[in-house]
């Protein structure tokens, strides 16, 4: 099986440990450094039947396929191109192969984000060039728009399970310093944005130190034509 935005490899190496001893998973990232942790990890836990390949999955040939099922945790709301993108993977597939992936619903039902409490201290991103789609976490929330790219990209009997959850996490496990630099703050409004995105966060603290965050996210499975 390939998992697409690998990341840090822990689904992978899951996945490659419940297909044992006969099969076999494949992670595929972007990051070269996410990749190499991937590696680390898989190599510490001694999982032999898994690989990882840096790549961008909305243009590159993985090879070694056809695969049987492809998965992704949260790791294909990225793409500029999501029928391309899409289209890719289904190319990836054996017929009737499986894909499945989880990704959030809409923003407005996920408040714990922290992009409203950053406006105007991070400049809007530029809109996409002609051609291109927005890109983002919330960029496949749109439940119908996410069927229609599938279904355009080639699959079939698309199915949607949505999930609501709430998660008591420490108050700072959504946002850190390197997360607002990596966001765009910069460092001249640090101390302006850790009070905005404190201010905002308050509102779910259940304990000093403590929040409670209403999670919405959403589960797509597919099959290739």
């Amino acid at each position: 099986m390939l998992d697409v935005g690998s990341g840090g490899g822990k689904a992978t190496i899951a996945a490659a440990q419940a297909v044992a001893p006969t099969g076999a998973a494949i992670g595929a990232d972007i990051s070269t450094q996410l990749t190499e942790l991937a590696i680390r990890r898989a190599t510490e836990a001694g999982v032999d039947n898994v690989s990882f390949r840096v790549a961008d999955m909305q243009v590159d040939d993985i090879g070694a396929g056809p695969y049987d099922a492809v998965m992704s945790q949260f790791g294909v709301m990225f793409f500029d191109e999501p029928v391309v993108a899409f289209a890719n993977i289904h190319a990836h597939l054996a017929p009737e192969g499986r894909m499945a992936f989880a990704c959030w619903q809409t923003n407005d039902c996920n408040p714990w984000f922290i992009g409203t409490a950053l406006a105007g201290i991070v400049p809007p991103p530029p809109p996409p060039e002609p051609g291109k789609s927005p890109t983002g976490p919330f960029a496949l929330g749109d439940h119908e728009r996410t069927q229609h790219i599938l279904e355009s990209a080639g699959f079939a009997n698309v199915r949607r399970t949505p999930h609501d959850l709430i998660v008591e996490l420490p108050q700072d496990a959504v946002v850190d310093a390197a997360q607002l630099r990596f966001l765009g703050v910069p460092r001249d409004q640090m101390p302006t944005a850790t009070a905005a995105v404190n201010a905002h966060l308050a509102q779910f603290e259940s304990a000093p130190g403590v929040a409670k965050f209403p999670l919405a996210f959403q589960v797509f499975r597919a099959t290739a034509r």
